[in-house]
Parts: C-alpha cells; structure tokens; sequence
C-alpha cells in the first residue's frame, strides 16, 4: 500500500531529501515551507521521476494559527497521514541577551509549538488505525546547553524529551516516535542561524547522508538516530556527562564563537 508522508521544511535540506528518499520508495507527499517556488519545483521533480502525487502547502510555521491551517486542508482533502515528518526549524547566534526577542519567539513558535501541535494532530488518527511513523528532527545540541545558541539548544532539548517520553506512552501500539539528533549538516541552517564561521561548521555532512539514516531509523521504529558526527564529535558526545559542565560549557562556547 502506498504511504503518504506528510513533511514540513521541505523545500530544502534534511527535508527535501528525506521527499526524496520517500519518492523514490514509491510514496506520496504533502511538502510544507515558506518558499511556493521550491516547493513547486520540488513536486514537479519528484512527480516526473516517480510517478508518485505531491501536494503542495504554502504555510509558515511560525504563525500561531498554521498547524490548524495544514491540518484542515489535508482532513478536507481526505488524505491519510502515514508518516509525520517535523523537520522544520531554525536557529540563531547571539548573545541571549542582546538578541532579537521576536526572532527567539519565532524560534520557539516553530521549534517546540508546532511540532507539539502538528504531533497531537494527527497521532489520535495513528493511534486510531494503530499504524504510523512519526520522525521529529532535533539535534546533538539537545544533548547539552549552548551558549551563544542558548534558545535553539532549549527547543532541541524539548524536541528530543517529548519525542522520547511519546515514545514510551506508544510502547503497546504499532506507532512509534523516532527522535533524529543530526550534528552539523549543510542544510543552510548555518548561514541563516549566523554559524557558517564557526568550528562547528567547518566540515558539515550532506543532508543526503543524515536524510537516509533518519528515514531508515524511522521505518525500524528506531527511539534515536544520532548521525552526522565526526569521530572527534562522537568522543566528545561521550564524554560530556563525565566532564564538569563549566569546561563543557566553556568547550561549546568556544565550537561557536565566529571566527573572524
């Protein structure tokens, strides 16, 4: 039977490729982002080259009143919601202080809002037919604090607790939640948070690699997908809960000082 997965953020990045991985496996879509022109563009691909459907919806997350919006167009549409793909999301640089308060809560309304929300949307009808797969995108940076990222490091942690804890409330039924946890990746993420000058970034993997790791992990029902990690990012990882957390903290800030 054809799965119909339902992707926010899918004009680029992790995204677009977790769309094309799902494409190519013979599955529907319902892209969601900001940008009509990537998102077009994206169903005009995929459509020719896999003879699969792609519905378009132009929302930005950020709005208090859009998971409502989505989530009406796809219930009138009739459309069943298979996979859940929350990978929408952003993040800034910045003193926490010094930054601007509307853009953190933005950061906060797509981050942890509508993620939580669009999850309890459409979890009932999983729950329901007792089939579904639900991937919420956070990071290794939900693993620690982050100074100079303060607010984005918060909502990762979030995003990995409540991925979690669903999880288990899940254990007796065929849906499940798979928490993906990518390091730095080239999503375009660094240059809109301010990070692109930063040790962090210096050498990212591609979106492709962290893609097809989540997309496997989230088909296995996987709790946790951790990729995108240096050798040297991996130890570090491990090492952080032995550490005293004003060396890591000092550490983390040092990662994303810009380097001028």
């Amino acid at each position: 039977m054809t799965k119909t997965a339902l992707i926010t953020g899918a004009s680029s990045g992790i995204g677009k490729a977790i769309a094309t991985i799902h494409a190519k496996a013979g599955g529907n879509l319902i892209v969601v982002a900001r940008r009509e022109d990537a998102l077009q563009k994206l169903k005009t691909t995929l459509e020719k080259e896999y003879n699969i459907n792609v519905f378009v919806i132009v929302k930005d997350l950020t709005h208090p009143n859009a998971v409502n919006e989505i989530f009406n167009s796809i219930q009138e549409e009739n459309i069943t919601i298979d996979f859940l793909i929350n990978n929408a999301g952003f993040g800034g640089h910045g003193l926490f202080y010094e930054r601007d308060w509307e853009e953190d809560l933005a950061m906060i309304q797509l981050n942890v809002i509508a993620l939580t929300a669009l999850s309890r949307k459409f979890l009932p009808h999983m729950v329901t037919r007792n089939s579904g797969r639900i991937l919420n995108v956070s990071s290794t940076a939900s693993l620690m604090p982050g100074p100079l990222q303060a607010v984005y490091f918060a909502t990762k942690a979030y995003v990995t607790s409540f991925s979690n804890a669903i999880a288990e409330e899940l254990r007796n039924t065929e849906v499940t939640i798979t928490n993906l946890m990518p390091g730095a990746t080239d999503t375009g993420f660094a240059n809109v948070s301010g990070m692109d000058k930063t040790a962090l970034f210096k050498n990212p993997f591609t979106p492709q690699e962290v893609a097809q790791a989540a997309y496997n992990g989230m088909l296995k029902g996987k709790l946790d997908v951790i990729s995108g990690l240096t050798l040297s990012q991996k130890l570090m990882m491990k090492t952080i809960p032995i550490i005293p957390k004003k060396i890591v903290l000092s550490q983390i800030r040092k990662m994303q000082e810009i380097k001028k």
